[in-house]
């Protein structure tokens, strides 16, 4: 959206009128992030998540760079490639915890990125393309991942790559073929260590070019806010440059303390212990279990325990595995799908108190979710698993479209500027359905 009373870039010096004119890299900068982009003047600090996350993919890249340069993606190595990056190179040991911690990190802010998108309706028209590159970016992450869990080849690495990849083995007729191209063999090897070391290295660059298409798509329409409603005038907006930049800034030190914190205090923390043993093909984990960001996601899969039959007999029309993949890759492929989904016309949840009780169980639930995918696959955790699985599809399914169809919204204020200053002047009421 181009604002007429957005500020115009205007070089003084000679130097930056010559590359204005030959490459207009400093104007790009000043109308993205700069005094040039205007930007809605309630937003608060969970706005400040998007920069959080664009700061996580940059450390990653920075120290994957440099971690890439020592590890060696060989089996016989691998392991011991490790084990040197953390006792022989300098200052390997915090390199290695601050990229195993940033992911961990890099989670934490997009999960958060994500609720408050869900909370206040960022995924609405006209934001919809900003919403649908987030979940391709969201999908690129837990691939990478995945495959960086897999790269220090120990024991919940191996069997973590063996339990993942035979997922694709539960697809009918080209299962297995497609289980066996993924992994270049039978089973996780050289082949499988090779693939998953040049995607890992490759897919944080990808990430990166969908994040600069997630941000162009941004300032199409403009940064959305926590009340919903569009900027009407220039006084409800104030420049990115220096309002925003400072407020970024000190969640930015909020966030460096604590991710320091765990880094230099806890950098184990969110590890499992098996990860310190040699991979062995011979010797299977009491408990496999992927790394924590998953464990939602890990429980929808696991909830399925039995196969889908003709009633009255023993022909099987769906195997219990089939419906668990089927289900977990659902979970996030649903999210495409929610800016239909939801046909209130109002965006904030501060505004739709049917939605605000629904937002919240939904955030217990995937909290159960989470726990029950990190948690032994036995009873009563399996049967708690089914039963927030089962919620997690309703509320996508059938609450939120109902609800947003049935909902009495409050009043809605008259502009950002009213929202922030609490004049008494005119409101209107929410649009009618």
């Amino acid at each position: 959206m181009s604002f007429p009373w957005a500020n115009e870039y205007k070089p003084s010096h000679p130097a930056m009128v010559w590359l204005d004119e030959k490459l207009p890299l400093p104007r790009f900068v000043f109308n993205a992030v700069g005094a040039g982009y205007p930007v809605p003047r309630n937003l608060n600090y969970m706005w400040n998540f998007g920069v959080l996350a664009g700061f996580c993919l940059m450390l990653q890249i920075v120290t994957g760079v440099i971690l890439a340069m020592h590890y060696a993606a060989n089996t016989d190595v691998a392991f011991n490639s490790t084990e040197h990056i953390m006792r022989d190179v300098n200052w390997g040991w915090m390199l290695r915890y601050a990229h195993a911690n940033g992911a961990s990190a890099f989670f934490v802010v997009v999960y958060a990125h994500i609720f408050r998108g869900f909370y206040f309706g960022s995924y609405k028209a006209p934001r919809e393309m900003i919403w649908l590159l987030g979940v391709v970016i969201f999908l690129l992450m837990m691939a990478t991942a995945f495959m960086g869990y897999v790269l220090p080849w120990g024991q919940m690495s191996f069997w973590g790559a063996q339990v993942i990849t035979g997922l694709f083995s539960a697809i009918p007729l080209v299962g297995d073929a497609l289980h066996t191209w993924l992994l270049g063999g039978f089973a996780p090897d050289q082949a499988a260590l090779n693939r998953f070391f040049s995607l890992h290295f490759l897919l944080p660059f990808v990430i990166l070019g969908v994040v600069i298409l997630h941000i162009w798509a941004l300032h199409i329409p403009g940064s959305s806010n926590p009340t919903g409603v569009e900027v009407k005038s220039e006084s409800d907006t104030v420049p990115f440059h220096p309002y925003y930049t400072a407020k970024d800034g000190v969640g930015l030190l909020v966030f460096l303390f604590l991710y320091c914190a765990m880094l230099f205090f806890f950098p184990n923390a969110l590890g499992h212990p098996d990860n310190y043993i040699p991979a062995n093909p011979m010797q299977t984990p009491a408990h496999i279990v992927p790394e924590w960001y998953f464990w939602p996601f890990y429980a929808i899969l696991r909830a399925f325990t039995a196969d889908l039959t003709i009633p009255f007999t023993h022909v099987v029309l769906v195997p219990a595995k089939l419906l668990g993949v089927l289900a977990m890759f659902s979970s996030i492929l649903v999210w495409f799908a929610l800016p239909w989904l939801d046909t209130s016309p109002v965006r904030s949840g501060h505004f739709r108190p049917t939605f605000r009780k629904i937002y919240w169980l939904l955030v217990i639930d995937v909290v159960i979710l989470g726990y029950c995918g990190g948690s032994p696959a036995e009873e009563p955790f399996v049967m708690i698993s089914q039963i927030a699985a089962a919620y997690y599809f309703l509320h996508f399914f059938i609450i939120l479209p109902v609800v947003s169809l049935i909902e009495t919204p409050q009043p809605l204020p008259f502009s950002i500027t009213e929202s922030v200053l609490g004049k008494d002047v005119e409101t209107t009421p929410a649009p009618a359905e």
